[in-house]
């Protein structure tokens, strides 16, 4: 893990109301964006004013001990009080603890928000003077966005034939007892064209998957559905999704399909040990959880999802991201048990997932934020090489050929944003 030589250095943050900025997503840099927006509202951040690298089973602890730092040291000014508005940091955390993939939280120099019709701008400089920043304008140039970017996907350090092996591995080591669920990924590779914008990836993905939250940190960017943790106040939200199927070519199929969904015993039980995973993880830090009884099923442009909804009751002081530590990873990206699933995965997948079905999200200095799963999503390196990833959970029963045909479905967001 990486931190700080010394003390943090301190920040003058000041926010101010600014005009219909447009598109917030179009705000962001072209080659480094930031982003975390759902249906047109949420936050973009241009540069970085401070940058801190964490890496190992602590590096989710450690940076909400950095970021507490952080905070402590900073010279405040926000009379928008809206979340997003004031410091923020952007972070992207890898799946797994021995990953070489290095995990970050980033300070922007400036962020633009949106939220029920309100927006506003923030700039973040790192100077020792308590002085609030001016502001001489209340609004802001929308910046035009490069042509769509096409990026021919390929299959990466797994393919189609040894994925569906694999999935035949996992349902034999449930079989044998030594799972109940494990959680198996793929891969598709290929390079962005130097010069591209990312922008116009980040546009696709949000006009697709409005709903979703379409993200970028660090390279990492995607449409994702699942909420691992979202914070305001003592008020803790998640979202949890297992169990999906292909919608249907018109209302009639697609009707039949989210039904057969609802009532399909395996999406059910995989839907089970995702809840059971996050609730049990839960437990010795919240109170007062309340799950949904039966899943509902959520409607993607491209999947039906069995999804259920959880709320609890944090202790005074907890942050979204010490929540997301706390739940990471559950059964919905790893399996369960989880100890012996994550290294089924290891095992089974043979290479590094890097940031894909870790945390991503935001945090504010207040420590409420939002912490998704990076799923849907492909890591974007600064030479253009780009890798997706989509995974599948398999239990009991779980057909190899059925499951890569899910993986399909899954990398629609990102292979079409990049068709």
């Amino acid at each position: 893990m990486t931190r700080p030589a010394t003390a943090v250095q301190p920040l003058t943050v000041s926010t101010r109301i600014l005009d219909d900025p447009g598109a917030v997503l179009r705000h962001t840099l072209a080659e480094h964006p930031l982003a975390f927006v759902r249906n047109g509202d949420g936050i973009v951040g241009i540069g970085e004013a401070l940058r801190f690298e964490f890496s190992g089973p602590g590096r989710m602890r450690e940076a909400s001990a950095v970021w507490r730092d952080v905070t402590a040291a900073a010279t405040v000014d926000d009379p928008v009080r809206m979340r997003g508005s004031g410091l923020v940091a952007f972070g992207t955390f890898a799946f797994a603890d021995d990953s070489d993939a290095t995990s970050v939280l980033i300070v922007p120099r400036v962020v633009v928000g949106r939220r029920r019709g309100r927006a506003w701008i923030t700039a973040i400089d790192t100077t020792d003077s308590p002085a609030p920043l001016p502001f001489s304008s209340t609004s802001v140039p929308v910046p035009r966005v490069g042509p769509h970017v096409s990026v021919p996907l390929r299959p990466g350090a797994v393919d189609e034939d040894a994925y569906a092996a694999s999935v035949a591995a996992a349902v034999g080591a449930i079989a044998d007892g030594r799972a109940q669920k494990v959680v198996l990924a793929r891969d598709l590779v290929g390079t962005l064209p130097p010069g591209a914008d990312r922008r116009a990836v980040l546009l696709d993905l949000a006009a697709a998957y409005p709903s979703c939250v379409t993200f970028a940190v660090d390279g990492l960017v995607g449409a994702t559905p699942e909420t691992l943790a979202r914070t305001e106040g003592r008020t803790l939200t998640a979202r949890v999704l297992a169990g999906s199927a292909a919608r249907g070519a018109d209302a009639e199929s697609d009707r039949v399909a989210a039904e057969t969904l609802a009532a399909s015993a395996k999406d059910l039980q995989e839907h089970a040990f995702a809840i059971s995973s996050l609730v049990a993880s839960l437990r010795p830090i919240a109170a007062d959880l309340r799950v949904d009884p039966q899943p509902f099923r959520l409607q993607l442009p491209n999947l039906w999802h069995l999804a259920s909804d959880v709320e609890a009751v944090l202790p005074a002081g907890v942050t979204a991201l010490d929540v997301a530590d706390a739940l990471h990873p559950t059964a919905a990206v790893a399996g369960t048990p989880t100890d012996v699933a994550v290294r089924l995965v290891t095992e089974l997948e043979g290479v590094d997932r890097g940031r894909y079905a870790g945390p991503v999200g935001w945090l504010g200095a207040s420590g409420d934020g939002e912490w998704m799963l990076a799923l849907r999503s492909a890591q974007i390196e600064d030479d253009g090489t780009v890798r997706a990833w989509a995974g599948a959970g398999i239990v009991a029963g779980s057909d190899p050929a059925r499951e890569v045909a899910e993986t399909r479905l899954k990398f629609r967001p990102i292979t079409d944003a990049l068709a």
